[in-house]
Order: structure tokens, then C-alpha cells, then sequence
């Protein structure tokens, strides 16, 4: 099972799902270009390198096949390297669009430096709708998280021209197995983007979760057991 994070966000975004799934599956986490531990050529990047970039990751680890888990940017990168290459067994895209048109301007809002903790934590509030308040510790993990993994600005902002300029194949085309799940309150990527997707696609489910569009966060339970289910049914 290979993840694929959302713009800007590092490792630590799938750290949830990650724990949960390591063991029953070979897992892969690996870090977009601009972000962690990967390189951060200049931009703006696209979603077709992307998903060159991740091709050359699997094949570099010896990767036959895999179920792709993509949010966000991440969904597209899947979308994308699904119809141009074979070693996907099935997808789950998590606040996805087909289309980069479909992404508000609340996307700018999750743009922070690493530097800035006071800016980290306040661009939690595009991501998740619930109230930080009421879970200090673990939005204090996220900071701290995010400042060790996520992309510094110059990388943000080439990964975020990438989903923005993005056009997804021909969703006829891509005929794997594929869960959509979408965040309710998800003002990033609308819900009903996720639910057109889902349509859109011939083997195409959609399941809503009640929360913003770092659903896999917020609710990283839910996602969690939807992701361990849908792949269960389809081995």
C-alpha cells in the first residue's frame, strides 16, 4: 500500500493510517518533490512528473504492484500514474478532483512555512473543522510534525501549481477499483467534486466522512477501516 500526501504536507499526514495497516500490508510513504527529505527543484512542478517521480519510487523498491492512498494533490498523482502505468491494484482518493478548476482559493490557506509555528497551526483551521481547542496535545504533534516534514514555501507553491493546472485522464479509461472519500465540510475540494469523481469512474464508490479535507486526520479512524475494507473486498 503506497500513500501519496496532500501539497506540502509530509509523512506525518498518513502516520494514522500507516500504523494501523503496516503488517497486514508492505507499506510506502514517500515524500513529493519540494517536500522532507526529497529534492526541491524549482517550479512549478505537474502531476504528469509526479507520477513519473512515484513510478521511478516503486520501481526503485522493488514494487510489483500496489493500492494507491492519494489526498488531495496525492489523489491526482494516483489518478494520473493509474491511466500512464500498471503496477496499481486498486485506488482510494481522499478529497479529490478531476479537474484543478474545482480547487478553491482556500487552498492558499493552507500555505505556511515550517519556520512558523504560529502560522502551522493556524492553517490547520482549512484542514480540519474540528476545534483545536478541544485536542491541544495532538494539534501541538501536528506542529511539531509539520515543521520537521513539510515542503518550505517554494516547494508549497510548485506542488500547489501542480494540482491547480491539473486535468485528469479520461475517467472511463481508468477502470480499477476506487474508493473516494470525502470530507463533509471539506472547503478546499468540495464534497460534491468527490461525489462527481466517484460517478465519473467505472468501479468508482463513494463514502462521505464527517470532517474537513484532511479527513484522514481529522477522522483517521473511519478512514482508516474504510481503506482496510475496501481493499479487503477486492482481494
Amino acid at each position: 500500500m503506497v500513500f501519496v500526501t496532500d501539497v506540502g504536507f509530509g509523512a506525518w499526514s498518513w502516520g494514522w493510517q500507516h500504523a494501523a495497516l503496516t503488517g497486514e500490508f508492505e507499506t510506502v510513504v514517500w515524500d513529493l518533490r519540494g517536500t522532507g527529505r526529497s529534492d526541491a527543484p524549482e517550479g512549478p512542478y505537474d502531476v504528469a512528473t509526479l507520477a513519473q517521480d512515484l513510478e521511478t519510487v516503486l520501481s526503485a523498491a522493488g514494487v510489483a504492484s500496489a493500492h494507491l492512498v492519494g489526498a488531495g494533490l496525492g489523489g491526482m498523482v494516483a489518478l494520473a500514474y493509474a491511466d500512464r502505468f500498471s503496477r496499481s491494484r486498486s485506488l482510494t482518493l481522499i478529497g479529490t478532483a478531476s479537474s484543478g478548476e474545482a480547487v478553491t482559493d482556500r487552498l492558499e490557506a493552507l500555505r505556511a512555512s515550517p519556520d512558523d509555528e504560529v502560522a502551522l497551526r493556524s492553517s490547520l483551521d482549512a484542514a480540519i473543522v474540528a476545534d483545536p481547542a478541544a485536542h491541544p496535545a495532538v494539534v501541538d504533534d501536528i506542529v511539531s510534525w509539520r515543521a520537521a516534514d513539510d515542503a518550505a514555501l517554494g516547494g508549497w507553491d510548485a506542488q500547489a501549481a501542480a494540482m491547480r493546472s491539473f486535468r485528469s485522464p479520461p475517467l472511463y479509461e481508468i477502470r480499477l477499483p476506487t474508493l473516494v472519500l470525502h470530507g463533509t465540510a471539506d472547503v478546499i475540494v468540495p464534497v460534491e467534486v468527490g461525489e462527481s469523481l466517484a460517478e465519473g469512474l467505472p468501479r468508482g464508490e463513494f463514502r462521505a466522512i464527517e470532517a474537513g479535507h484532511a479527513c484522514y486526520v481529522e477522522d483517521s479512524g473511519a478512514v482508516t477501516d474504510a481503506i482496510a475494507d475496501f481493499v479487503a473486498d477486492g482481494e
